[in-house]
């Protein structure tokens, strides 16, 4: 019986009768009350919008409130904690609404309840000031290097001394990072109020054509596992990549081209089935890892493209290769040979009898030729283009030393790679000299 526009004011203005459980404050007994919440889904699952709507409560329900919003740096906070289409000014059209001082870092309510940004990049700022309330978000990718994540949240709570019941908020996606663990192991001892969710629990919100791309994309490996569902996924205790290393590797996601160097060599590296030399199809299940990579401009190397195809006849497979080496123009083919030499070449001859083809015989396990092109990861010679989930998934069940625990019965997609980086910064290279004759 409502009219359109009491629909929208109760959607902006009635929280409490929209929200799902998991984004209101958890129930605690009187004599228990929570001090720490936290909030660990999946993206899309409204976690913003928790927090800005529990800032605009607090502030409108205690004229004291002295608030801290708190993120990975003070350009997020302001654009998606204040500014942003689920943060706290977004939450509060016409509903005590706060004034909005940029330059300060300041917001301020007309019943005198305040608010203060900071970024977690920079903890010595948080020395000094006093709150009662703080919103954190994205904990997980606060920078961690020399320990200001740690730093900056234990900070924060020494400043967590006004009003009888101080209390903090922390929203994330998880990620296995020190603070990340910290809160976990609060949340086993119960000092920590935890509230978990997944991506497709907001469905009802998301663009119906986002949230099929994502699961399509992402879902069943360990990056949808982390990033939809929610869950932290821990890094292989003696791995040779780990998701921060990876995480700090990337440039973008999506169209990203024109941010790009200019390439001076692009790569297609092939790791070819298993089941190649019997001239039928590979086994169910078996993949033929191809890996696009480019050297820059600038001397780094990029992951362009993971193209591999599973399932298919050494024929399919070669017209894949051939497809993605046109279509990134690539200067090498480089293909290993160890099980079907004359084969590969074959095959790979009849998709393009063009194809500027190189064969590579490994004389060491795949995890021996994975530890230098992991280190140069470590040295930040290496750029991932975007997202690639399961190559991802298997750099990071690559161990020191021998072995994989990653998905799958063989890393190919994560071999593809390495050889194809292997030959853009690993190779003998001839430096100009002079000969006399």
């Amino acid at each position: 019986m409502l009219t359109p526009h009491e629909l929208a004011a109760l959607g902006s203005y009635y929280w409490e009768g929209w929200a799902r459980d998991e984004q209101l404050p958890p129930q605690r007994h009187a004599d228990q009350p929570w001090r720490i919440w936290l909030i660990c889904a999946g993206r899309g699952f409204g976690k913003t919008r928790a927090g800005a709507e529990w800032v605009r409560d607090v502030a409108r329900s205690d004229p004291a409130a002295r608030i801290a919003l708190v993120g990975a740096t003070l350009a997020e906070v302001r654009s998606v904690m204040v500014e942003g289409d689920s943060g706290v000014l977004a939450a509060a059209p016409g509903a005590l609404p706060p004034h909005y001082e940029p330059s300060l870092r300041r917001l301020t309510w007309e019943n005198g309840a305040t608010a203060w940004l900071y970024s977690a990049g920079e903890p010595e700022a948080l020395r000094g000031p006093q709150h009662s309330h703080a919103w954190c978000d994205e904990i997980a990718k606060w920078d961690n290097s020399r320990d200001r994540a740690m730093t900056s949240w234990h900070n924060l709570q020494l400043t967590m001394r006004l009003g009888d019941s101080p209390r903090v908020l922390a929203t994330t996606t998880p990620r296995a990072a020190p603070l990340m663990r910290h809160l976990m192991a609060g949340a086993k001892s119960g000092a920590v109020a935890v509230a978990t969710g997944r991506t497709t629990d907001n469905r009802e919100v998301l663009p119906g054509a986002y949230l099929s791309a994502m699961i399509e994309q992402f879902e069943g490996s360990a990056f949808g596992r982390q990033e939809l569902a929610g869950e932290m996924v821990d890094t292989l205790e003696g791995a040779l990549w780990t998701r921060a290393l990876l995480d700090r590797c990337r440039v973008g996601v999506g169209d990203i081209s024109s941010a790009l160097p200019e390439a001076r060599r692009v790569v297609v590296a092939v790791d070819p089935p298993a089941g190649t030399t019997s001239g039928s199809g590979s086994r169910t299940g078996d993949a033929c890892g191809i890996v696009v990579a480019m050297l820059g401009a600038d001397g780094l190397a990029y992951v362009r493209a993971d193209c591999t195809v599973e399932g298919a006849t050494p024929e399919g497979w070669a017209r894949a290769v051939a497809a993605a080496a046109s279509a990134w123009n690539a200067d090498r083919v480089v293909a290993e040979a160890n099980q079907g030499g004359a084969m590969v070449e074959s095959v790979l001859r009849a998709a393009d009898i063009a194809l500027p083809l190189k064969l590579v015989h490994a004389a060491t396990g795949k995890t021996a030729r994975a530890e230098p092109v992991a280190a140069l990861y470590e040295a930040g010679r290496v750029r991932h283009a975007g997202l690639f989930a399961e190559l991802e998934d298997q750099l990071c069940g690559l161990m020191a030393g021998g072995g994989y625990e990653g998905p799958g019965r063989s890393p190919d997609r994560a071999d593809a790679l390495v050889w194809a980086l292997t030959e853009l910064m690993l190779g003998k290279r001839r430096e100009p000299g002079a000969r006399v004759l």
